[in-house]
């Protein structure tokens, strides 16, 4: 039987790229919605979940990060995948036929230069290869797809420029979902650590939660917050950490955050991927 691994998209999504780099020998499994792709791990359907969480031109992708702590699912990877960006359209199509491109806002908003100087106007589309597929059944000769490389090969359309992205180093950081934790020491660069938790309601909580990760010279890479329930005074933090759980000074930080916390949840131990340098 074929195992499968599962992301959010249609077929020449970004995020199916990343599957095919990082493991090339399952099959992708093509998800309407995060929430689905996580149920596809959970349910067997699939052993693995591909998820974007923060792209360096736009930021994190915030709906994905209020998922992991409820999806019972635990990290087990992470991924860098540098984003080129190609302008694809019906073929035949000259640059200079092309009005209006359509995409996800998140790619929109990485090629502002290159459409602005070709004065093709912006057009909100559902996803990127999702926008693809469109343009290939709209069959409207004026219509442009922005997309990976990946859609265009799937669609039938052709490329008329390819990396127009703003930020030459645009790249997405996924996380690689599992149904089980994998604890054990992997990979030649170092061991990644993410949780996330909330602070007890007292003074400088958080100042005194994040002490212990400074005195025990534990590198925190990432430290993002949203609220939790709909609640303005309930909030939660994601964390990332350099270091294994067991390393004497990760364990004592997290030991100290225990005091200052009501809630600590371990979501993964992963190896660092060495695309973070």
């Amino acid at each position: 039987m074929t195992k499968s691994i599962a992301f959010q998209g249609e077929p020449g999504a970004y995020s199916q790229q990343a599957c095919l780099k990082t493991y090339p020998d399952l099959t992708p499994l093509a998800c309407k919605t995060f929430e689905d792709a996580i149920e596809a791990v959970r349910s067997g359907q699939a052993e693995l979940a591909m998820l974007p969480v923060e792209n360096s031109t736009f930021g994190r992708v915030s709906d994905v990060y209020h998922l992991l702590p409820e999806s019972g699912l635990h990290i087990v990877n992470e991924a860098f995948v540098r984003v080129s960006i190609a302008l694809m359209a019906l073929p035949g199509v000259a640059l200079e036929d092309i009005k209006q491109a359509m995409s996800h806002p998140m790619l929109l908003g990485q090629c502002r230069a290159f459409l602005a100087k070709h004065g093709i106007e912006r057009v909100t589309g559902a996803d990127t290869a999702g926008s693809a597929r469109l343009v290939a059944e709209l069959a409207d000769p004026s219509t442009a797809a922005l997309a990976a490389d990946l859609a265009a090969e799937i669609y039938g359309l052709n490329i008329l420029a390819r990396e127009i992205e703003d930020e030459g180093n645009n790249t997405t950081r996924f996380l690689v979902m599992a149904r089980k934790p994998d604890l054990s020491r992997r990979g030649p660069d170092g061991m990644i650590t993410s949780f996330v938790f909330q602070v007890r309601n007292i003074p400088a909580a958080l100042y005194k939660a994040m002490g212990g990760f400074a005195t025990n010279g534990v590198n925190m890479t990432k430290l993002e917050s949203y609220m939790v329930g709909g609640s303005f005074s309930a909030t939660q933090f994601y964390a990332d950490v350099d270091g294994h759980p067991d390393d004497p000074s990760v364990s004592r930080a997290l030991e100290e955050l225990d005091y200052f916390t009501s809630e600590v949840k371990l979501l993964g131990v992963y190896p660092r991927d060495p695309s973070r340098d």
